[in-house]
């Protein structure tokens, strides 16, 4: 049988997502308390990768199992599990069901604190100025639509296109916290971070509206601003179709 484990994780003490050899990862703890409770090996594909202290407020990954799963399962691992990871439920799925490659859409949100705050700073970045939103939204409409996103994708990967179909990408402001929402099909490594970047620094006035522009057509990394801090980014949705699922 496969299944999808719902979940979410604080990112904040992890070194990503993915297994590393000599750094904790979110999946080597997750494949740890499954092996352990289940008492045989289990290995887990997630439907992505974040990156070090990238957070995930719902994340699927899918396992194989033979036997029925226990009722209890869910409780069982939250129990077992550190308290910076969840999880929220369990779902039964076709047999050729995969966490990554059947998502449809994804969803991140970045969040931006301007000014200091002594709390939150391991969730935001903190920004001491203010920024001008109608004009970071202005740029972000340039995103929408199937295009190469080569100027905000981390280089040397072993991706074969950089051709991403952006959906929705829209700033909000709640008294001092923006909120940066976007929606695709697929994303380039350091993809989500690239941009905040450089659409923060058309909030601070230092790249215009053509400029913005012509940075996506340029389709080099090297045009566009460093990368925001990976504190304040999170994996918020990811959309599969139903009929992959069993019984829901």
């Amino acid at each position: 049988m496969r299944y999808f484990l719902e979940l979410a994780y604080n990112g904040k003490d992890y070194f990503g997502w993915q297994r590393q050899p000599k750094q904790i990862s979110v999946q080597e703890v997750l494949e740890k308390a499954l092996s352990t409770l289940l008492r045989q090996p289990i290995e887990i594909t997630g439907a992505g990768r974040t990156d070090t202290g990238v957070h995930a407020q719902k994340m699927f990954a899918h396992f194989d199992f033979e036997e029925i799963l226990p009722q209890d399962l869910v409780h069982r691992l939250n129990s077992f599990l550190p308290k910076n990871i969840v999880i929220y439920k369990i779902h039964e799925m076709k047999s050729d069901a995969h966490a990554r490659f059947d998502a449809t859409d994804r969803t991140y949100h970045y969040f931006v604190q301007q000014g200091k705050d002594a709390f939150n700073y391991d969730f935001v970045w903190q920004i001491h100025f203010q920024l001008d939103i109608e004009k970071m939204n202005r740029a972000a409409t340039m995103l929408l639509g199937k295009k190469d996103f080569s100027s905000f994708a981390k280089l040397h990967t072993d991706v074969k296109t950089h051709i991403c179909e952006v959906k929705f990408a829209e700033w909000t402001q709640n008294k001092n916290e923006l909120k940066f929402t976007i929606t695709a099909d697929r994303f380039l490594r350091n993809m989500v971070r690239a941009i905040v970047g450089t659409l923060v620094d058309v909030g601070k006035g230092k790249i215009s509206l053509e400029e913005f522009n012509k940075i996506i057509a340029q389709k080099d990394r090297s045009f566009a601003s460093g990368s925001a801090p990976a504190q304040g980014l999170y994996l918020a949705d990811v959309v599969y179709p139903k009929s992959i699922f069993i019984n829901e």
